[in-house]
């Protein structure tokens, strides 16, 4: 099969193109034929080598999936080959999805959304489990409360958006000028430039100088350390970036905030919460580029440019591709 490699850490030229065995599928596990994938920060982080302890090289990286299944190991009962099947595979525990085909643990595998195409359904499994696990299960986001998405033009933030108006919340958004249209066709009430305006003004002003419930940071900075100015007594924080950020807390403790970081963790039930919302017409992935496997450099290039202008997410088309023989 064809798979980008990383052989050594560094820029998106790492990434090479070879031929690879195709993985057999284990007592429980699933072989699915990748359709598509995407691009998230957690992988140039991975390829620049941010986590060198993690990851064995040669490796096979890549954390979303939507594809067929191809074959089924010993044991397996919820999945039959022909299945359409969505997932994201384990972090740092095993091979990823750059390749044309990926095997993994039935128990995280899901049926696809019938009306997403794989695309869109790549799009969607780690950043719409993230969102799932920071509003929902760290959160705990009610009906009626609000919350203020960090970057909700990116591609946790576009699904944080829906979700949290899909549970009932007001929903305040931080985008640049170019992505204001954008947030408010997600369903955001309050879209705030926050090139132009100080988004804690705003909560305040706009709050009667309650704040919100919730803060989800997905962009990281100084969100921390002033996310608190904007936030109502008892709220929560939640933010799922790793990069050093002030700390000065002080505010947060006065308002006796609790503060959440999260790592997404796997499993089925999640991606059926997804497939639900979905169905209802209250979640829609965004994609905002497509590249082809050969191509991944390029995806990984655009998504670490500051300011790209891409709305939603970048995915990759897994196509036949020129092959270097390894």
């Amino acid at each position: 099969m064809k798979a980008m490699l990383l052989k050594a850490f560094g820029g998106p030229d790492a990434f090479e193109l070879h031929d690879v065995p195709k993985p057999l599928p284990q007592a429980g596990q699933v072989l699915v034929r990748v359709h598509a994938t995407s691009i998230n920060p957690l992988d140039y982080q991975i390829r620049r080598g941010d986590y060198p302890d993690l990851v064995s090289l040669p490796s096979i990286t890549g954390h979303d999936v939507s594809g067929v299944v191809e074959a089924v190991g010993p044991g397996v009962t919820a999945f039959t080959p022909g299945d359409e099947v969505w997932y994201t595979p384990q972090i740092f525990d095993g091979a990823g999805s750059y390749a044309e085909y990926h095997v993994a643990a039935e128990t995280i595998i899901g049926k696809k959304p019938p009306s997403l195409s794989h695309l869109e359904a790549a799009s969607l499994t780690l950043v719409g489990g993230t969102a799932w696990e920071a509003l929902v299960t760290r959160a705990a986001l009610r009906v009626g409360e609000s919350i203020l998405v960090h970057g909700g033009a990116g591609g946790v933030g576009h699904v944080a958006i829906q979700m949290a108006k899909a549970m009932g919340a007001r929903v305040f958004t931080t985008v640049r000028e170019t992505n204001v249209e954008f947030a408010r066709s997600l369903g955001a009430d309050t879209v705030i430039d926050y090139e132009k305006e100080d988004y804690v003004d705003v909560i305040l002003r706009e709050t009667a100088g309650h704040g919100v419930d919730v803060v989800f940071d997905t962009i990281g900075g100084n969100t921390l350390s002033r996310s608190p100015d904007a936030l109502a007594q008892l709220g929560r924080i939640v933010t799922i970036v790793d990069i050093a950020q002030p700390q000065n807390l002080v505010q947060a403790w006065g308002k006796n905030a609790s503060i959440h970081f999260v790592f997404t963790r796997q499993n089925r039930g999640k991606l059926d919460e997804l497939s639900a919302l979905v169905a209802r017409g209250q979640l829609r992935p965004h994609v905002g580029a497509v590249f082809s496997l050969a191509d991944l450099p390029l995806a990984h290039k655009l998504l670490e440019t500051p300011n790209n202008g891409v709305q939603g997410k970048i995915v990759i088309d897994v196509r036949p591709s020129i092959v270097t023989p390894v």
